[in-house]
Parts: structure tokens; C-alpha cells; sequence
């Protein structure tokens, strides 16, 4: 059986934001999700039309991926990064903690994330069966790219 961590995470992010967007109606970017910016350490807003479910699926596997609750600070540190200050040295800054805690809570509607009273959000049962069933399907298709893979399914 395949899981989550055993195909690549392009591939499973890509794939997983594909289902949110098609499935899950819970699952949307509020308006001003296309004129913000993901962290102070960013200059623009992201390019990608789509990048709210993308945010989303990664949020889902770095879930699945820990197996233990997570909370909003955390995911703003990983998805943080370094501010450009000019001719200073740079600064690592967190992420937007807005975008994020959106994303969670609209994971927790949809049922496939349940939270931990003071400790974060896990990955419920429905939000596991969801990741390790895209996970077959992309093995599914590296399998047909290279057979040699059909050993894993």
C-alpha cells in the first residue's frame, strides 16, 4: 500500500489542490486571497491563480507528514523565509498567520482536519484516506511512465 511520503511531493500537492478545489466546496480563497501577500518576506502576492488550494494540500501532507498537532505559529515559521532589506542583511520573518489560519479553518469544516484544544490541528481519518488515495493514484501514474515502479503499488 502507498502512502503520502512515498511519491514525490509536487506530484501529491498538485494533485490533492486539484480534488480540494473539485470536491471540497469548503475549501475557497476569500476575496482578498488574490491581492495579498503570503508573508511580510514577500514582495508581491502570488502569481499562481491557484495558489490557495495549493497552500492548502501542502498544509494537509506537512499534517500528515508530522502525526502529531501542529498549530498556526508553526505552520508560519515553515512557511516563512528570508526579507531582503536593501543593503542590510536579510531577516528570516514568518508567514502570513491570516492565510493560514484561514486555510485550517476551512480544512476543519470540510472535515478532513480536527483540532487539538491547546496543542493545533491533526489530520482526521477522512483527510488521511484523502492523501493516501491520491497517493496511489500519482504512483498509479509514475507506474505507467516506469514499470519498474509497479514493485511499490
Amino acid at each position: 500500500m502507498v502512502n503520502a511520503l512515498e511519491v514525490p511531493a509536487d506530484l501529491l500537492v498538485r494533485r490533492v489542490a486539484e480534488r480540494l478545489k473539485r470536491e471540497y466546496s469548503q475549501v475557497r480563497p476569500p476575496q482578498w486571497a488574490f491581492f495579498a501577500k503570503t508573508g511580510v518576506h514577500k514582495e508581491r502576492p502570488p502569481s499562481d491563480p491557484e495558489w490557495w488550494y495549493v497552500r492548502a494540500a501542502s498544509i494537509l501532507r506537512k499534517l500528515y507528514k508530522s502525526g502529531e498537532p501542529i498549530g498556526v505559529e508553526t505552520f508560519r515559521t515553515i512557511y516563512g523565509g528570508r526579507q531582503r532589506r536593501g543593503s542590510a542583511p536579510p531577516h528570516r520573518r514568518k508567514g502570513s498567520g491570516s492565510v493560514v489560519r484561514r486555510i485550517l479553518q476551512q480544512l476543519e469544516e470540510a472535515g478532513l482536519v480536527e483540532k487539538v484544544p491547546g496543542r493545533g490541528r491533526v489530520l482526521s481519518s477522512k483527510g488521511r484516506s484523502l492523501l493516501d488515495a491520491t497517493a496511489r493514484e500519482v504512483m498509479e501514474e509514475l507506474v505507467k511512465v516506469r514499470p519498474e515502479l509497479a514493485k511499490y503499488l
